[in-house]
């Protein structure tokens, strides 16, 4: 890149409102000191929270005024007509106009979707955009997708999202030749309905990069039986939410544990440390950031309930993603991909 990389923040849209994306801007800044930042939202209320740092930020900070923020109820259509004075509509601009190199909001999830899709386009090849999210799992993280974008998929769309998948894994986990699966309801080749077997045939016969384990098993993706884990948009955002509902309870239940007894309480004071890397391994907002895959640009969301830490954690994501170069990848798998389909299935 000729200039330095920038990351383009919708600053309005989260629950907790333009403090808490300043709070998480203070996280990123020493994290990555090469890096700029355009803020969009109200400028006298993002001057204001920044303080005094905005005079230290000049040369890497801009913030671009922007009146409006598009709320949560918004549906996507009408977020789409109206939304030219919103932070994330400027967002993403910035991105389609080559001022940004990623996209970071933590707003309405449908809303975003269609106004990237809008600005930047899908790439060749791709027959619809998903959202990718790193797992937690027993040798670190995994690739998981789709979590929501897409709610029914058919056979081409499962082998984008290999594609996209394993494209991410190699470009921000460093992995060489990424392991892909389908999430089935067994290993068995017989198993499961025709969209997932005809998937499994084409990256079975497709000459990529990626070694294609087969299908896998709900308990697979905490196991780490693979590298990257390809479901529809349905199953995924229920898995997801699933597993962050149960590290909460799990988190909950150990804490009840630990205050139970004076006993217990001194047993939790003696392994704070392990309580400690426990606590921060079961943090959603650890891995927070559900990344678009398969547009022409790229946006990362942000739960938007997310607290400071983990909005933090969605700009590393960010910047991981621009520095990974992750579309390119995306279209020279798809390249091959695609000469290997026939005419028909095209």
């Amino acid at each position: 890149m000729s200039r330095k990389l920038t990351v383009s923040i919708d600053a309005m849209g989260s629950d907790a409102g333009p403090s808490m994306v300043v709070s998480a801007l203070a996280r990123a800044l020493p994290r990555h000191p090469t890096v700029n930042y355009i803020l969009h939202g109200d400028e006298a209320e993002l001057t204001k929270l920044l303080g005094r740092r905005k005079a230290k930020l000049a040369s890497r900070l801009t913030i671009r005024h922007a009146p409006r923020a598009v709320k949560m109820e918004d549906k996507p259509s009408l977020a789409l007509r109206r939304g030219r004075d919103t932070s994330m509509w400027r967002s993403i601009v910035s991105v389609k106009d080559g001022e940004a190199d990623v996209a970071v909001s933590a707003g309405n999830t449908g809303a975003l979707m269609a106004m990237s899709m809008y600005h930047l386009g899908v790439l060749d090849g791709i027959s619809r955009p998903a959202i990718a999210c790193l797992m937690p799992s027993r040798l670190g993280q995994c690739v998981f997708l789709d979590v929501g974008a897409n709610v029914e998929c058919d056979a081409r769309q499962l082998v984008d999202f290999a594609v996209m998948g394993e494209a991410f894994a190699r470009a921000v986990l460093g992995l060489e030749r990424p392991t892909v699966g389908i999430l089935n309801i067994g290993e068995e080749e017989v198993k499961g309905n025709n969209e997932v077997r005809d998937a499994a045939h084409t990256l079975r016969n497709a000459n990529l990069p990626i070694e294609f384990y087969g299908f896998v098993e709900g308990n697979d993706i905490t196991n780490h039986t693979v590298d990257v884990v390809v479901t529809d948009g349905f199953t995924g955002n229920v898995a997801i939410k699933t597993a962050e509902g149960a590290a909460k309870l799990i988190a909950t239940y150990l804490r009840g544990a630990l205050k139970r007894s004076f006993t217990a309480r001194l047993g939790a004071f003696l392994a704070s440390g392990a309580l400690k890397s426990l606590r921060s391994r079961l943090n959603p907002s650890a891995a927070n950031g559900g990344i678009f895959l398969g547009l022409n640009g790229l946006v990362v969301k942000s739960h938007g309930g997310s607290d400071a830490f983990g909005f933090a954690s969605a700009i590393d994501m960010a910047i991981d993603m621009a520095e990974g170069d992750v579309i390119s990848r995306i279209r020279a798998d798809q390249a091959g991909i695609n000469a290997g389909r026939e005419p028909d299935n095209a």
